[in-house]
């Protein structure tokens, strides 16, 4: 018997609900940027410098774990993740080891959170200003969102406060705790202590989002003893910012309720993280106790020292023009313009022009009650001290044409 195949020449024109209900990605390289200058200066993204990043001691972990008899790296692991690694987050995290699953890197890590705790439609309490792309993984829970006011000090706890007693009732919430992506405000213990005890009140599950955590560049970091002691708290951290973004590994604390859920979902998922990775990256911290933190204190004098410079050269260059502060940490600044009269769309254009590029702080807001499009984002982690000098001077040009008229530039 012969069978005929038609070609009809187009595929099938019928799209899953779920792919027709996603919006379209803004802001993180997508088309909403133009066509840049060749000699553009990018501060865009919170990327860490390859200077600070441990190659070569990565080079030499990899020969290690490549060489072992058997070659166990190369095969299957684990869903929750595999020793040495665990162990290894486990004791920095204070923690049983039990309570450590390993992720694909950060958002991974959200993504589990999210498709564990949430049922379809749940209210989520979020950031106001938000980091973005959370708000694309709530998309596939079809979440509602309840923005909370994000400051100096981080999360508003007061206003959050008054959603609760007035009938808001959450599901869960979402912040980060560590120089805040994008306002830089870090959440002081004291408050963090506070926020659990919302959550233990009211019964949601606190997101904490934490890649930045480390990144402090003087003082010390603010303790996790409440997120981590509480089951109400899922507590993200990744080593994107301090390892690299290519080795797309991270880790999630989770209540001991949860872990079994968590590693359920995973296995109808992606089974496991790389476990070539995962043993790199285990060997690399258990075979020098001291290398994480000698490779942060590297990165911490490097961030900090184009934070002074990029805030000075601001002020130099456009005098009074911007409110702007060197963080306690992070990768970004989040300076915002004095002047009202500045249209901050016109001076991303015309900035873009003069070939610096930027977030627009108009991007991140997830609800009404912030100023956040009165503010410039802007990255600084891989971009050298003189580029930071030559960006302000570009910056201070693009102000300088406001008061141009457009039709003689």
């Amino acid at each position: 018997m012969t069978v005929t195949i038609t070609d009809t020449g187009s595929a099938p024109s019928r799209r899953p609900t779920l792919i027709k209900a996603l919006t379209a990605p803004k802001g993180f390289g997508d088309a909403t940027l133009r066509d840049r200058r060749e000699d553009a200066i990018e501060l865009l993204g919170g990327i860490p410098d390859p200077a600070v990043l441990p190659a070569a001691e990565l080079a030499e972990a990899t020969i290690r774990v490549l060489a072992r008899p058997g070659v166990p790296a190369l095969q299957y692991s684990r869903t929750e993740g595999i020793s040495p690694l665990r162990e290894w987050i486990a004791d920095r995290e204070g923690v049983p080891v039990e309570r450590i699953i390993v992720t694909n890197g950060g958002f991974h890590g959200l993504s589990l959170a999210i498709h564990t705790v949430l049922e379809r439609g749940d209210l989520v309490a979020v950031d106001n200003p938000i980091f973005p792309l959370f708000l694309r993984g709530l998309e596939l829970s079809d979440a509602r969102i309840l923005p909370v006011r994000v400051g100096p000090n981080g999360l508003d706890i007061d206003q959050l406060a008054d959603l609760l007693r007035d009938g808001a009732r959450p599901k869960a919430l979402y912040t980060v705790p560590d120089f805040h992506n994008p306002t830089q405000g870090t959440v002081p213990s004291s408050v963090r202590a506070e926020l659990v005890r919302l959550a233990e009140r009211y019964g949601f599950v606190i997101f904490a989002d934490n890649p930045y955590r480390e990144l402090w560049y003087e003082g010390g970091p603010e303790s996790t003893e409440a997120f981590n002691n509480s089951e109400h708290v899922i507590h993200i951290n990744t080593f994107t910012k301090t390892l690299g973004p290519g080795l797309r590994l991270g880790w999630i604390v989770v209540p001991e309720y949860l872990a079994g859920d968590i590693v359920a979902l995973r296995s109808r998922q992606d089974s496991h993280s790389s476990t070539l990775v995962q043993a790199i990256v285990g060997e690399l911290l258990t075979a020098d106790a001291g290398l994480f933190d000698a490779t942060l204190d590297r990165a911490r004098r490097l961030y900090k020292s184009r934070a002074e410079t990029l805030v000075a050269a601001l002020e130099r260059e456009a005098p009074g023009a911007f409110e702007a502060v060197v963080p306690g940490g992070g990768l970004f600044l989040w300076p915002r313009l004095r002047d009202d009269a500045v249209d901050p769309d016109r001076l991303a254009v015309d900035a873009s022009d003069e070939g610096v590029e930027y977030q627009r702080g108009s991007f991140f807001p997830s609800g009404p009650g912030t100023d956040a499009d009165r503010h410039l984002r802007l990255a600084y982690g891989h971009v050298p001290e003189a580029q930071l000098d030559d960006a302000a001077v570009r910056l201070g040009r693009a102000l300088r044409r406001q008061s141009i008229p457009k039709a003689s530039l």
